[in-house]
């Protein structure tokens, strides 16, 4: 976190003058006013010259962004990185070749490195994200699997009468599950056991 101390005939003056050193603007920084000055007689005689410490405040969405792309180097992947954002949802989008190697067996990979960039994205931020990583548009394939997944265990449970545990998966695939068997009035769905390894029972 980059912090500088600066003065000028105002506190304007003064705060204008370490956002130029910072190479930023007002809206990325805090102030804190150390002196207000005295303007003095005529403005010149007596004199007192303003100070003020101005602090570069922290960009979680940069820093986080950064972390992934440092993540994606270390494994040796050339991928390009998009975000958008949406109100509270921040969205990276990864291409590039070797995309196979980031998303893993059934996403996990994918899915290891959205919790990271979670993490370092609301660990000591004033704002709070929730945070989606896709890989060439993963996601949107992955819920169409896991949507057909659950109507096609809630037919089995169906068939069988009887109760169809599905395998682990993270909270926010779960979810997916339960909405697309929400409007289905013959089957109940819940999820059971402890994280990481928390899954779906489907009931007839």
């Amino acid at each position: 976190m980059r912090e500088i101390t600066a003065s000028g005939q105002t506190v304007d003056e003064a705060v204008q003058s370490a956002l130029e050193q910072l190479d930023t603007t007002r809206d990325h920084v805090k102030v804190e006013v150390i002196d207000e000055g005295k303007k003095g007689l005529l403005g010149v005689f007596g004199s007192k010259r303003a100070y003020v410490k101005v602090t570069m405040e922290k960009n979680q969405i940069e820093e986080a962004e950064k972390f992934l792309r440092d993540v994606i180097g270390k494994m040796n992947v050339d991928a390009n990185v998009t975000t958008t954002f949406s109100e509270n949802h921040i969205t990276f989008d990864l291409s590039g070749g070797k995309i196979a190697i980031l998303i893993g067996k059934r996403g996990q990979t994918l899915n290891a490195i959205q919790y990271l960039v979670h993490l370092v994205l609301n660990k000591d931020g004033d704002h709070y994200y929730t945070v989606s990583v896709d890989a060439e548009g993963y996601r949107g394939r992955r819920k169409e699997t896991l949507e057909s997944l659950a109507h096609k265990m809630a037919d089995k449970a169906l068939r069988f009468n009887k109760t169809v545990e599905l395998e682990a998966m993270p909270a926010f695939e779960r979810k997916i599950i339960h909405s697309a068997l929400q409007t289905n009035e013959h089957v109940i769905t819940s999820s059971e056991g402890a994280e990481p390894y928390r899954y779906i029972v489907i009931k007839p």
